[in-house]
């Protein structure tokens, strides 16, 4: 197993312990952009700049600010790209 696929698994594992019920995606750079995107937020794909999103995400939720994706940012990343998916599709119909 890559380290990334390791990272993601213990990600999902703390999860589940601390009570999180959908499945964190993984820390991809591409899946990222993809989250950030459902935000309206257009991340180049530059590394410098993936990691000033993520910093500047995790100033605006109350994170802590080290720039790393890990399993609480992700998992807050997905739950608000989510949450903008749904509203877009309200917003639709």
């Amino acid at each position: 197993m890559s380290a990334r696929g390791m990272l993601s698994l213990v990600g999902n594992a703390v999860g589940g312990l601390i009570g999180w019920s959908e499945q964190v995606p993984p820390a991809d750079p591409e899946v990222l952009r993809g989250l950030f995107a459902d935000l309206g937020v257009r991340v180049g794909t530059d590394e410098a700049e993936l990691d000033e999103a993520v910093r500047y995400f995790q100033s605006r939720t109350g994170l802590p600010v080290d720039g790393e994706a890990g399993p609480r940012t992700v998992h807050l990343l997905a739950r608000y790209a989510t949450e903008a998916r749904e509203m877009t599709r309200i917003r639709a119909a």
